[in-house]
């Protein structure tokens, strides 16, 4: 049985690579980027798990600043605008948002979501910027925003789980953990 399910998985990406004229590569390209680096990986943990800790209307709004904020970067970087601290914009994301978490940080949500913006803006640039050059801009866009819509989920649910004080105190110390692999990442 276990022999059959591995034969049959191993399968799927043929069949489905097997059509012309769908554009798999921009998308998984896209899906793929945020998860493959701990830097976008961390921040966007970090953006869930603040968001779950704030709670309310931030719960969710939070996240949806940083998602488009990030496709605004998107655009800029795909329309030739680059910064050039856009790896330190990101580096500082990971350190910041940890921060915030790590000291349980508590703004208006206005404030909470241009933070969370300001740093997807330089997730956005890095996104458009690393755009395989084959890629589909709109499938790529899709992919990027759907693996950091999943990344904010994941975060938002463990920020969620368990008892009230077990989830604040998992928060701080992930957001502790998070602020100093930030760290070390600008240091490096």
């Amino acid at each position: 049985m276990k022999k059959a399910l591995i034969a049959t998985v191993a399968l799927l990406p043929g069949v489905a690579l097997a059509h012309t004229g769908h554009e798999v590569s921009g998308f998984i390209s896209g899906l793929a980027h945020p998860v493959g680096g701990a830097d976008h990986l961390l921040a966007m943990l970090a953006v869930g798990l603040w968001a779950a800790r704030l709670g309310g209307r931030a719960l969710w709004l939070v996240p949806l600043a940083f998602v488009a904020t990030m496709l605004l970067g998107n655009l800029l970087a795909l329309s030739g605008v680059s910064l050039v601290f856009t790896e330190q914009g990101i580096g500082l994301s990971v350190v910041v948002l940890g921060l915030l978490l790590a000291f349980a940080a508590r703004f208006v949500t206005p404030v909470c979501m241009a933070i969370a913006g300001s740093f997807a803006l330089f997730h956005g640039l890095a996104h458009g910027a690393e755009m395989p050059l084959n890629a589909s801009g709109f499938s790529y866009a899709a992919g990027f925003m759907l693996a950091t819509l999943a990344l904010h989920l994941a975060g938002m649910l463990v920020g969620k789980i368990g008892v009230e004080a077990r989830a604040a105190l998992f928060s701080r110390v992930a957001g502790g953990a998070i602020a100093l692999t930030g760290m070390a990442m600008v240091v490096a």
